[in-house]
């Protein structure tokens, strides 16, 4: 009865929203985001930490339209198809229809890309080819689709990632392609309904992403997307953010020989503009499986409550379930400089905290960054850098099934727990070039010797833990990860990201057992509508 139940909430939730939203931005966390600039300037009222962005919202701030349009460049030809033709490639979409009540937009999806691993000595390539399409029937409801289907070879430590994990980073599943190549398919989409401006809902399968940094620490989008139901309201300087997934347990090894299985997921995420330049942000989170030794549990309808805190609701149940609670701060120095941070809490005492004894369920993490647009007053010169720290043993649950996780991978940070990790970038861009470099230096405790150090969230916290105190970041194997990836690209088409690029990586890898460097240089022509985090 309660699965039927279940079922048909989802179905009369999917049939409300099938009536009829705004688009959301195409590009949500890559090189080429162009409003970031205004969006958090002060007093725009604009929640930067809940993307990917709504359009509409966006518009409100700065006309995106107009940013592309300055970008146009005109035709050399006088004849009406060349240069219908040309604007095609260059400056619209590939196909498009616009009426006062109906609009669509189709586009190709491609990466091809080819490289060279000079440490292991391999030839890297990517085939990726598939499409896009989005538009809006009336002004509440809007869709999107994309579809892509790929081969890649990759370099050696992307495969040895693959490897561990048994999945592409960010990309799902896959299956052997000639002697040594992937071959992998990833399917995206929503459809949305506005019925005011307060309200939105949305509902497709993506991914979310909460905070003011490059990665989060309270949920990011490294990892596959999921099938979710979101809910945001929005009302004088809050937004109010219900989020309900469902995941897939792929890694955890399961006491009840069930296989892989469904988990679900419910998160709140409250944000207020507290005045035009200080912004507050309150986030929770709880995870529990959809099966355990008792049966089938499914979707359980007392986290379906939009407003209660879970720790309340997990106490009154008796339950077992891994709930999390977190918070994300910004504030706004002078026109466009952003210090930003976040506070995760998964476990801990405060007697054990104080008492400095490392208690290993003192489970936390931290972050505190800083980002500046047109830096030291040079028009499109960015710089960021943030801090990255997570305590052993955080995200993971004694019920493996129950970590904080998503398809073999991480749902908040790509390292796990049990880190500390600097990550800085400078950025610039003039027109249609762009220019991107990034350093990533780290150092985490890998397990070792068949103990947890608490590095995987995917292993219980009870499996093998070597010691109750004297729990330290960087406890294990401790490795030091040193990465610079330099990229330069041309937007060819600034509609759907379309860009020719060329880069070249560096990284080095280190501890006690190994020491590798690989220096891995790659060119391609590709559609960049969302980042892989290939950093880790």
């Amino acid at each position: 009865m309660k699965k039927l139940l279940t079922t048909t909430l989802f179905s009369v939730a999917f049939a409300l929203l099938a009536l009829a939203q705004p688009a959301l931005q195409r590009s949500t966390n890559t090189e080429f985001m162009a409003p970031n600039r205004y969006l958090g300037r002060p007093g725009t009222n604009f929640h930067t930490s809940v993307r990917p962005y709504l359009m509409p919202e966006v518009q409100q701030v700065v006309n995106y339209d107009s940013l592309v349009n300055a970008l146009a460049i005109s035709s050399p030809f006088q004849g009406k198809t060349a240069s219908l033709l040309w604007n095609h490639v260059f400056n619209r979409d590939l196909f498009e229809v616009s009426q006062p009540d109906f609009a669509l937009n189709i586009n190709p999806i491609m990466n091809f890309e080819v490289g060279r691993d000079f440490d292991t000595e391999r030839t890297t390539w990517v085939n990726t080819r598939g499409f896009m399409a989005d538009g809006h029937i009336g002004k509440n409801f809007a869709f999107a689709s994309r579809f892509y289907e790929n081969q890649a070879s990759f370099a050696g430590f992307i495969r040895q990632e693959i490897s561990r994990t048994g999945v592409i980073p960010g990309q799902g599943s896959y299956k052997g392609f000639k002697t040594d190549a992937y071959d992998f398919s990833r399917a995206e989409g929503y459809i949305s309904y506005s019925p005011s401006r307060y309200f939105n809902f949305r509902f497709g399968h993506g991914r979310n992403f909460f905070g003011d940094g490059y990665r989060s620490l309270l949920l990011g989008d490294a990892h596959f997307p999921y099938p979710h139901l979101l809910i945001s309201t929005q009302v004088w300087r809050l937004k109010y953010v219900n989020l309900y997934a469902e995941f897939m347990d792929r890694r955890a090894s399961h006491s009840e020989n069930l296989g892989f299985q469904k988990k679900y997921g419910t998160f709140h995420y409250l944000t207020m503009n507290v005045t035009n330049r200080f912004r507050v942000s309150l986030f929770e989170a709880v995870i529990w499986q959809a099966r355990d030794s008792s049966g089938f549990r499914g979707f359980d309808l007392n986290y379906l409550n939009p407003v209660i805190f879970y720790r309340p609701v997990e106490f009154s149940l008796g339950s077992p379930d891994n709930a999390m609670l977190g918070l994300n701060l910004s504030y706004i120095f002078g026109k466009s400089t952003t210090v930003y941070g976040q506070l995760l809490l998964d476990e801990f005492k405060l007697k054990e905290i104080t008492s400095g004894s490392g208690w290993w369920a003192n489970k936390f993490g931290w972050q505190l960054g800083i980002k500046t647009f047109d830096a030291f007053h040079v028009a499109g010169l960015d710089l960021q850098s943030e801090l990255n720290v997570v305590r052993p043993y955080t995200y993971s649950h004694w019920d493996p099934i129950q970590n904080f996780g998503h398809y073999s991978q991480p749902l908040a940070h790509p390292l796990g727990a049990n880190f500390i990790e600097s990550v800085s970038f400078v950025r610039y861009h003039h027109r249609r070039w762009h220019f991107n470099y990034e350093l990533q230096i780290a150092q985490y405790g890998a397990d070792t010797a068949n103990l947890n150090f608490g590095k995987d969230p995917f292993l219980s916290y009870d499996y093998n833990r070597p010691n109750d105190y004297g729990v330290t970041i960087g406890q294990g194997l401790k490795t030091n990860l040193m990465r610079h990836d330099f990229k330069v690209s041309w937007l060819i088409n600034p509609r759907y990201n379309l860009n020719v690029s060329a880069g070249v990586v560096y990284r080095r890898l280190s501890n006690t057992q190994l020491t590798t460097n690989t220096l891995f240089v790659y060119a391609g022509l590709s559609t960049s509508l969302e980042k892989l985090y290939y950093d880790f």
